[in-house]
């Protein structure tokens, strides 16, 4: 009862948040490392990633490493791949391993690669235009992570879950000015650096039909820096809560028609509060639709997709428009044994 009562306090408190900061100063550049601030999962983003309590999937290290707790088969795999703006391509996956039926909870593996391209720029050179144009090796920023998670179901309400992730990027190379006492040197160095980062989540079943609360924290991090500012990853506090809402339909076939509707209010550093509304009805188990929108985002606030599931299997898409940088298309392929 008290925890039921902490989740639906936390809620309120953080939606009022969201409708305070909605005219309030903006929040920008508070951390580094955006890109691990990017959804990946097309079934996750087709709901506008309103994923916290979402529970069953490997791709929940993603958003709540709890919600891989209760993964019904032994072993679950999701493969995610998209092309960001700018050509930004994002290739992720994730693993749960569910040994024992469970008795030992679910352990999980995640990865995370970004391929931003090559830069071509140019730098002051000895030469007759006085400059040249530089690429290759020295302009191929590229981005990583990789994760270990575990989760375990503590009660048949209540589970639990973390992940540790080593997060890398290089920024490719450059040229530095050193000032000593009597000149100024120039320097080649290379930009790359790496950290270690936590996510932490829980999912409460509340015993009211279908009724389920979660909440997460993710990039937990110490603070790093490339030169004299110091950053940290993406800090972001999530609240969820989600129902399947035809249980208050007895009449209809539970079997056949699920209506997955789910809710979180976000809490990112480094921009304002927002709340994501995510649905997803699901016919036979084997069609899903899926529709999103989120609230207080100016970039984009509306997301859809769609999937197909059948013996271990399922493909998803979605689509989400991005204001002026285009359509962003994501593509996942799921399989369970």
């Amino acid at each position: 009862m008290l925890i039921r009562r902490g989740y639906f306090a936390a809620i309120l408190l953080l939606s009022g948040l969201v409708a305070f900061n909605a005219n309030a100063q903006k929040k920008l550049a508070q951390t580094g490392f955006q890109f691990m601030s990017v959804g990946v999962d097309a079934r996750a983003t087709g709901m506008g990633e309103a994923f916290t309590t979402v529970e069953g999937t490997s791709a929940a290290l993603f958003y709540n490493p709890s919600g891989m707790a209760r993964i019904p088969t032994l072993l679950d795999v999701s493969l995610n791949k998209m092309k960001w703006i700018a050509d930004i391509e994002y290739v992720s996956g994730a693993l749960a391993f569910r040994p024992a039926d469970g008795q030992y909870g679910v352990f999980g593996l995640s990865f995370l690669t970004v391929d931003y391209g090559e830069f071509l720029w140019t730098r002051v050179a000895p030469t007759e235009q006085g400059y040249e144009d530089i690429g290759g090796d020295w302009a191929m920023p590229t981005a990583l992570a990789v994760g270990f998670g575990y989760s375990k179901e503590l009660t048949d309400r209540f589970v639990v879950g973390g992940q540790i992730k080593y997060v890398y990027q290089r920024l490719g190379k450059s040229l530095v000015p050193i000032y000593t006492e009597t000149d100024t040197l120039i320097e080649e160095q290379d930009y790359d650096l790496s950290v270690f980062a936590f996510d932490f989540g829980t999912q409460y079943k509340t015993g009211f039909k279908s009724l389920v609360f979660g909440m997460t924290v993710r990039n937990l991090s110490r603070e790093i820096k490339y030169e004299k500012e110091g950053f940290q990853l993406p800090l972001t506090f999530k609240i969820g809560i989600s129902i399947n809402a035809l249980d208050f339909f007895p009449q209809i076939d539970a079997s056949s028609h699920k209506l997955f509707i789910s809710l979180d209010a976000v809490h990112p550093r480094s921009y304002p509060e927002y709340v994501s509304y995510g649905a997803e009805y699901v016919f036979m188990d084997l069609i899903a639709l899926r529709f999103g929108y989120l609230l207080n985002r100016e970039e984009y606030n509306m997301t859809a997709g769609f999937g197909i599931r059948s013996f271990g299997f399922a493909l998803d898409y979605s689509y989400m428009p991005f204001d002026v940088f285009g359509n962003i298309n994501r593509f996942t392929v799921r399989f369970s044994l």
